[in-house]
């Protein structure tokens, strides 16, 4: 008997759902396809009718295939009681019932794509995933969105080093199921075809091409023989890749000059009903770097951690030599350094510029080296709420480009392959701040403040 019903509450759903399977994204992870193949009838009774296949823009991200709708209204109740925003509803009744927007009212909140990630079938489809990819084809890599301090939970689905879509991972203590619009489709730079990809040293005539493996023990060389450093540490950077670079940088010069770097911070926290919200503070690690440069002893008189004004003061310091800049934004357009920024750095012999894309500040550097996005690094971030959650590489990056941590290993002069959980072990049994991070962390990470307050 509960077969029986199971199979006709399917039947019901598939009166009215057009059979686009071979043509809709949702094919391969559809919940209706899965719920009928386990409980359906293998034979249809109602008459096939043909289906006019209706698609409408919903908001600028997101378009509706009205008739694979199965009316489950998931959307709606995200519209209203999560984003807060509420433009969309159900128009018309009974059997005549469609999702849809209040006219002159879009979906276009900054957590629209989520309505696309609830949707039992195809009937909301995601624009910048639409039609790019089969799901069968995509390998899913556990990951941490670096658009802003929230450090959301999140999958990168990628295949053959390309990134398609980002969607949510689910964790109760940092963003539940969410994820904003602005992470969502915030991957583009990776393929962007103006990043950095060589490693160049500046000659008479310009940059010129140097192998990674001379860069190792060159550029050693050249910040040594320059004298006096500093170094700003990313907060792009992962916990292990910032100890491993201030490691580097103490064993060139013993008291080079460690900050925090640059901290884009675009308006203030925005807050929405469903308890989820989207930083301000537009890098993922600022928190851990601020715990590693601590490590070091790089903490002024007042206690707190020298960040990028404090760099820019030292670069312009008569003793001050050298500078070895890790930057790492996504920006194309170089804009996070503007001249007048980067004119800070031009009375030194050497300054050192890792990044993902030229700016004025690279176009100053003596060496320019590439940076490795979000998704080709592996390592731990912690949020602005002193969670750290570790996460995996996703996709290789572009040919010649070294991810930091490797870079940094080798000038440490470890043998071997850069391992990001030996680095991170170590770090944990050296450092009180960091205990947590010893062993396997969970999925969702760890509360770093909580670990320091529990009893021994």
């Amino acid at each position: 008997m509960v077969r029986d019903s199971r199979a006709r509450v399917e039947e019901a759903l598939l009166i009215d759902h057009p059979i686009d399977c071979p043509i809709c994204d949702k094919a391969g992870e559809c919940l209706l396809q899965d719920y009928h193949f386990e409980h359906g009838q293998s034979e249809r009774r109602a008459d096939i009718h043909a289906f006019t296949s209706r698609r409408r823009d919903v908001g600028p991200t997101v378009t509706l295939f009205v008739d694979r709708c199965i009316m489950c209204t998931r959307c709606v109740r995200f519209t209203r009681e999560v984003s807060g925003t509420a433009e969309l509803m159900v128009s018309a009744r009974g059997a005549k019932e469609e999702i849809d927007t209040f006219p002159g009212f879009p979906l276009e909140n900054k957590l629209a794509g989520n309505v696309v990630d609830l949707c039992p079938v195809g009937a909301l489809g995601d624009k910048d995933f639409l039609y790019q990819q089969r799901v069968w084809f995509l390998k899913k890599s556990t990951n941490v969105c670096g658009g802003c301090s929230a450090g959301c939970s999140i999958v990168t689905e990628h295949n053959q080093d390309t990134v398609y879509r980002l969607k949510p991972r689910e964790n109760p203590h940092v963003n539940k199921w969410w994820i904003c619009d602005e992470g969502r489709y915030g991957w583009h730079h990776l393929h962007d075809p103006s990043r950095l990809v060589e490693a160049g040293r500046r000659e008479a005539d310009g940059f010129t091409a140097i192998e990674w493996a001379d860069v190792v023990t060159q550029l050693r060389d050249d910040l040594k023989a320059a004298g006096r450093l500093a170094v700003a540490v990313s907060p792009q950077l992962t916990v292990e890749e910032a100890w491993m670079l201030c490691a580097v940088a103490r064993s060139i010069d013993p008291e080079a000059f460690l900050a925090v770097g640059h901290v884009p911070t675009i308006g203030d926290d925005e807050s929405f009903p469903g308890g989820f919200t989207i930083r301000g503070e537009k890098v993922p690690n600022r928190i851990g770097v601020e715990t590693v440069l601590g490590l070091f002893g790089a903490v002024a008189e007042d206690g707190t951690v020298p960040g990028w004004n404090e760099l820019l003061e030292q670069a312009q310091k008569d003793d001050v030599k050298a500078a070895w800049v890790t930057a790492g934004y996504p920006t194309p357009d170089g804009s996070w350094c503007d001249e007048q920024t980067a004119a800070a750095f031009d009375g030194l012999d050497c300054l050192v510029v890792q990044d993902l894309f030229d700016s004025p500040l690279s176009a100053r550097a003596h060496w320019r080296l590439p940076a490795a996005g979000f998704a080709e690094r592996a390592g731990t971030w912690v949020n602005c709420g002193h969670h750290a959650q570790s996460f995996e590489q996703a996709i290789r990056p572009p040919a010649g480009v070294w991810p930091e941590g490797r870079l940094f290993w080798n000038m440490l002069g470890r043998q071997g392959l850069y391992d990001p959980s030996g680095v991170r072990q170590q770090i944990a049994e050296n450092s009180a701040a960091f205990a947590a991070l010893a062993g396997d962390l969970p999925a969702t990470g760890v509360d770093l403040r909580l670990q320091q307050l529990a009893p021994n």
